[in-house]
C-alpha cells in the first residue's frame, strides 16, 4: 500500500499567504514548487510531509494538486478551510496579496516553517527552467506522467527502505 497522507489545507493557506507576503505577486510555478521542495525536504527529515498534498507528475513539474485547487479558491477547497475568500487572488501565473496585515504561520510547527523558508528561499531564487529541471528528478520520472508517491521522494540511501516501510504504515494516521 502506499503512503497517502490528510491534506493540510490550513497549514497551505497560511503557506501561500507567507510566500506572496514575502514576494507579491508572486509566480505561481515558483510558488508551488516551494510547497514541493518544503514537503519533500520536511519528509526527508522528519519522515511526514508538511501538507500532504497530491502531487501529479505534470510537463513543468510536480504540482500539488490540492494546494493549487486552494490558490486558484475553488469552492471545495474554501469549504475546507472555513472561509468564503482568500487573501489573495490568483491573476494569469501570477498570485497576488490583497489582504492587509501579516500573514500568519500558527499552524506550522517549527520545523515546517523551518522547511518551507528554505523552499522558498531556494524557488525563487531560480527561473522557470531552473525549477523544472530540478523538479524531474527520479521521483517525477517513477509516476511518468500520474501521480507522485512519497515513496518515491525519499533520498537513496542505507536506511531508505525502512524509512518508506515506516511512512507506508503510518501515513494514514498522521495528522498534518
Amino acid at each position: 500500500m502506499n503512503a497517502r497522507y490528510r491534506f493540510a489545507a490550513i497549514k497551505a493557506l497560511q503557506a501561500i499567504d507567507f510566500m506572496v507576503s514575502q514576494k507579491n505577486p508572486l509566480d505561481l510555478h515558483a510558488a508551488l514548487k516551494a510547497c514541493y521542495f518544503a514537503d519533500r525536504s520536511h519528509l526527508n527529515t522528519y519522515q511526514q510531509p508538511i501538507f500532504g498534498a497530491t502531487y501529479k507528475a505534470m510537463k513543468y513539474g510536480p504540482v500539488p494538486l490540492e494546494i493549487y485547487e486552494l490558490i486558484k479558491g475553488e469552492p471545495l477547497r474554501l469549504w475546507e478551510i472555513g472561509r468564503d475568500d482568500l487573501p489573495w487572488t490568483l491573476e494569469g501565473r501570477r498570485i497576488r496579496r490583497i489582504a492587509n496585515g501579516e500573514a500568519h504561520l500558527d499552524q506550522l510547527a517549527d520545523s515546517e516553517r523551518e522547511h518551507l523558508a528554505m523552499a522558498f528561499a531556494k524557488s525563487v531564487a531560480m527561473d522557470f527552467g531552473e525549477r523544472t529541471a530540478v523538479t524531474h528528478g527520479a521521483d517525477w520520472q517513477a509516476a511518468n506522467g500520474g501521480e507522485m508517491l512519497y515513496e518515491d521522494m525519499i533520498d537513496p540511501g542505507p536506511s531508505k527502505a525502512e524509512v518508506v516501510q515506516f511512512i507506508r504504515e503510518t501515513a494514514r494516521y498522521v495528522r498534518l
